[in-house]
């Protein structure tokens, strides 16, 4: 489909302000939204919301459909009536400018306890609205909160390290689990039911803003999740659960060795028997949440980067075809247009962007990655830039342009030091780089492009340097944790960005 041309910012919810800990669904994003209004800006591009698993990672998750019960608003509750005043007295003295994961998940697990007690106790119409919300998500519901319950009982372990009968799914486990799990599993659902409710207060907020939301749909989900667990049959795993294949890149920009995601293979011929329907409804979910997505790692869906499942390294991996269009076509069926953003970054063949152009899908340019040797460089020079297009100044994955700047390469790709100062001195000439700071200039430059898309990095917008940085590609520790600091989104910040936006007609 074709988006309209507008422009946003990049930023997960986690890095919002407030006294918790982490970013919320609290007053926080209001105000962040009443910010993209006042800046003229049209989109708010978030990470994925589902419950974090590994490395506190959104692109680790315990389900596919379920979120991230840490972005429930404890103020919201305590506004509504389940929790008290006296409930969230003693905060932990946590950092404004960073997630301390493992307090925060202690601390706000202790207080989500205690609204699921008491809300479950409850009556009256939030009461049924709960039920009603069970009984809406009974293909996934059931199943997660089970999931979740059998996971606190053994101590946090991956489910295929559970005792056989209830990894192996065995009717008579499961529903011995549910008997003696059955508040476990009840908490769970409630938070799904805050969660859900409170994020849709805010769709509802950002849409009468004029803002739209757009997400982000990884192409593979965890091996340690309710979406395998439930799945099996369409993984490939061992008969004890054990990943046989796994997914990863070659190596690249970021790595000499690629990047080993440890993500179970898909069994696509079996999906494919099925017209994709767990795909289908993973979408369908998608679609709930946001109002278009970007589709992580699509060029995985022509042909996959499919490394050994013991393997620790990408090297020893090999190109395997995907489904290719047949699955977005099987998508497009079901969904009409789809609003859909391919980010078509790494090794990017002839017949992958045959795909993306064949549904139009706009791609994704990277400015960061526009003056270097990466082979993509070319297109991702704004003199090249289609109007299907998607323009970052960077994502969630490059260091801030503010860092990148100022970086060696030493640590974050495999550049040289000469080729840092080559990278340079081209971007300075292209960019006609003067006294501007050069986050501004970079800003400037995929505002005023012909792509109908520009995000831009809430970090870029602050002009932070590479302490704001969220995700260093290939490192399992310390990121995700970034938050800005309260006060930080001025009018003065955004009426320069307003300004911008009027120019160049976004």
């Amino acid at each position: 489909m074709r988006f309209p041309r507008a422009s946003g910012i990049l930023l997960h919810p986690t890095c919002l302000p407030n006294s918790h800990g982490i970013g919320d669904f609290g007053p926080g994003a209001f105000a962040f939204v009443d910010f993209l209004k006042d800046a003229g800006l049209k989109l708010w591009q978030v990470l994925p919301l589902n419950p974090t698993g590994y490395g506190d990672s959104p692109f680790q998750c315990f389900s596919a459909y379920a979120g991230n019960h840490l972005l429930i608003s404890l103020e919201k509750l305590q506004k509504d009536g389940i929790l008290e005043a006296s409930d969230l007295a003693g905060i932990p003295d946590f950092p404004r400018d960073s997630v301390d994961f493992g307090n925060v998940i202690r601390w706000k697990t202790h207080s989500l306890n205690k609204a699921a007690r008491r809300f479950l106790k409850s009556r009256g119409e939030d009461r049924r609205a709960f039920d009603e919300f069970c009984a809406k998500n009974a293909s996934w519901l059931p199943d997660f909160a089970l999931f979740m319950a059998c996971k606190q009982e053994h101590g946090g372990v991956a489910w295929n390290k559970w005792p056989a009968d209830i990894a192996q799914r065995e009717l008579s486990a499961l529903k011995a689990a549910r008997g003696r799990l059955t508040e476990e599993i009840r908490t769970v659902q409630y938070w799904q039911f805050e969660f859900f409710r409170q994020w849709k207060e805010i769709q509802a907020y950002a849409h009468g803003a004029g803002v739209r939301i757009i997400g982000d749909l990884p192409i593979y989900v965890a091996l340690d999740s309710a979406d395998v667990w439930t799945n099996r049959e369409y993984f490939q795993l061992s008969d004890d659960g054990q990943p046989l294949k796994i997914a990863g890149v070659p190596p690249d920009y970021f790595s000499a060795t690629g990047q080993c995601w440890g993500n179970p293979i898909y069994r696509w011929d079996r999906l494919r028997r099925t017209g994709y329907r767990w795909w289908i409804e993973r979408f369908r979910a998608a679609l709930e949440l946001y109002d278009a997505v970007r589709i992580d790692h699509f060029r995985g869906f022509e042909a996959y980067w499919e490394i050994p499942g013991d393997a620790t390294t990408a090297i020893n991996g090999r190109w395997v075809k995907g489904p290719g269009a047949d699955f977005f076509a099987a998508l497009e069926r079901e969904f009409g247009d789809l609003p859909i953003i391919a980010e078509n970054l790494g090794v990017i063949t002839p017949e992958v962007e045959s795909i993306r152009e064949r549904f139009r899908f706009p791609g994704m340019a990277i400015l960061q990655f526009a003056f270097g040797k990466d082979p993509q460089g070319p297109s991702f020079r704004p003199h090249n830039y289609s109007r299907e297009l998607a323009a970052y100044t960077g994502t969630h994955d490059n260091d801030t342009t503010v860092g990148w700047w100022n970086s060696s390469g030493a640590r974050d790709s495999t550049r040289t030091p000469e080729d840092v100062a080559e990278e340079r001195a081209f971007a300075r000439a292209y960019l006609n780089l003067e006294e501007e700071p050069i986050q501004w200039v970079m800003i400037r430059t995929i505002l005023g492009s012909v792509a109908d898309l520009a995000i831009i990095p809430l970090q870029d917008v602050l002009g932070l340097g590479s302490e704001a940085r969220m995700n260093l590609p290939g490192t399992a520790k310390g990121n995700w944790r970034w938050r800005f600091s309260p006060g930080a989104l001025t009018p003065d910040l955004a009426q320069r960005l307003h300004e911008m936006v009027r120019i160049y007609d976004r």
